[in-house]
């Protein structure tokens, strides 16, 4: 009797054994299976018809909490801004392998995942579920991104080197690359202005449309921002895009590039774009500057900055078309240094060009600031007086008679006696059809009698004269 009640007890351990080593393989491989998961993927999961998590792996998958997506709606974990855009990774309509999605981390942070899932099926082929693997790629999506936003920049700066190549004159240059970046960003316009002494701005350089409210709000953002790009949006609902694009000659300019209302904002990529574009417009300025001063020494006499003879003569004769059209009489002026070789002669050539330099300042306070004033050359000069008759001008010259040599005698070691002006006339009357030459003729003759006749005064030669 006692061995028959031992039996039943042998019976249940030697059942019990063979139930640990049937299940010990499946323990072992499922604990393999979830090994490598975690090494393949960074996320495996198991979703019922419904749409809620029945298996996550590993339990604490982008940084949730064990255990705490079991039972919870997957669609949860998608970006809100991506749900209606994107296929459901969790809720497969068939096989897909190599899906991108944008899944949500406990902490509400993004990141870019790829996928592989399928929907699972019960006996009668009903959908149940679905099943699949995510795999983190946001550093790889990054740095595709940035690959393909350096791509589209460099291709956006050779069109637009390409486009300015094409110009010779700056001005047209930085219209052209201008209008290149405001389609190249999708705006509605592009300048280039500067801060003017006093909290002015002046526009250098527009295409588009904008107003002051753009421009101000575009320098107060590159001085605030130490010269960097920065954006805001301005009270009537343009967003405002700034860079820096201060030039080797310290001009603080800024390119300013806008949007109207209900913009696109600017994103890390417009602002890339347009501080790259900005670099070559800083060169265009400067390019600018250079050849604006190339024109000005062309045209500008270089001891006493007033203009030379060829400017003199283009201005003289620009002034006169436009006095015959608004039926306006005009009045030129030679005016000659008496005796001024006897300044180089006896102070040298430092002090007969500090007197030519004092010459050009006192002409220049004797006529108004829209008329002409030249330097032909040596000791020679000229004056144009648009809307001036020849009393006008003779009431000039004998100011210049009686007041210039005493002011030129001042910067002298000792003074010279014969210092003085010679000065001749010409008027030409309203609707005279007198060509330009014949004025300088009858000037340059009227001033040669005032020498011939002992110096140091003025003639006026009248239309018919000898």
């Amino acid at each position: 009797m006692t061995e028959t009640l031992a039996d039943p007890p042998s019976s249940v351990a030697t059942l019990r054994d063979a139930a640990c080593l049937v299940n010990r393989p499946l323990l072992d491989s499922r604990e393999r299976w979830q090994d490598m998961v975690r090494m393949i993927a960074d996320l495996a999961f198991e979703v019922d018809e419904q749409g809620c998590f029945t298996l996550v792996v590993p339990d604490d998958a982008l940084g949730w909490p064990p255990g705490t997506l079991i039972g919870q709606q997957s669609s949860a974990l998608l970006m809100e801004n991506t749900r209606t855009i994107s296929p459901n990774p969790f809720q497969p309509s068939g096989p897909r392998k190599g899906g991108r999605a944008w899944i949500k981390r406990y902490d509400e942070s993004a990141v870019y995942m790829t996928y592989s899932s399928a929907p699972l099926f019960d006996a009668k082929g009903g959908v149940c579920g679905a099943r699949g693997v995510c795999i983190d790629i946001t550093d790889y999506h990054e740095q595709a991104v940035n690959v393909a936003s350096n791509l589209r920049r460099g291709e956006v700066m050779d069109f637009i080197l390409w486009s300015v190549a094409q110009e010779v004159i700056a001005s047209r240059m930085m219209e052209t690359a201008l209008a290149t970046l405001v389609n190249a960003l999708a705006a509605d316009g592009a300048a280039i202005v500067v801060a003017r002494p006093g909290g002015t701005v002046a526009v250098l350089h527009c295409n588009g449309t904008g107003s002051d409210e753009v421009w101000q709000a575009g320098v107060h953002l590159v001085h605030t921002r130490g010269g960097e790009s920065g954006h805001c949006t301005t009270a009537d609902g343009r967003a405002v895009l700034a860079v820096g694009c201060r030039t080797r000659f310290d001009a603080r300019a800024a390119l300013v590039v806008w949007r109207m209302a209900d913009p696109r904002p600017w994103d890390r990529d417009d602002m890339a774009l347009a501080s790259s574009a900005a670099g070559i417009l800083r060169v265009i300025l400067e390019q600018e500057t250079i050849q604006h001063e190339m024109g000005r020494q062309a045209r500008t006499d270089g001891l006493t900055g007033l203009l030379n003879r060829r400017a003199f003569m283009e201005e003289m004769q620009r002034h006169a078309d436009r006095l015959d059209m608004q039926g306006e009489q005009c009045t030129l002026m030679f005016v000659d240094l008496d005796h001024f070789k006897q300044v180089n002669d006896r102070f040298g050539h430092d002090t007969g060009d500090q007197v030519l330099m004092e010459v050009a300042r006192i002409l220049r306070d004797l006529v108004r600031p829209s008329d002409l004033v030249g330097r032909f050359g040596g000791d020679e000069f000229a004056i144009w007086m648009s809307g001036a008759d020849y009393m006008t001008a003779a009431e000039r010259a004998d100011c210049l008679r009686r007041n210039g040599p005493g002011q030129l005698n001042e910067l002298l070691p000792q003074p010279i006696a014969d210092l003085g002006f010679s000065i001749g006339i010409a008027t030409r009357a309203v609707g005279s059809k007198e060509p330009i030459e014949e004025l300088m003729r009858r000037a340059d003759e009227a001033m040669y009698e005032v020498k011939r006749g002992g110096r140091g005064h003025w003639r006026v030669s009248h239309l018919g004269e000898p």
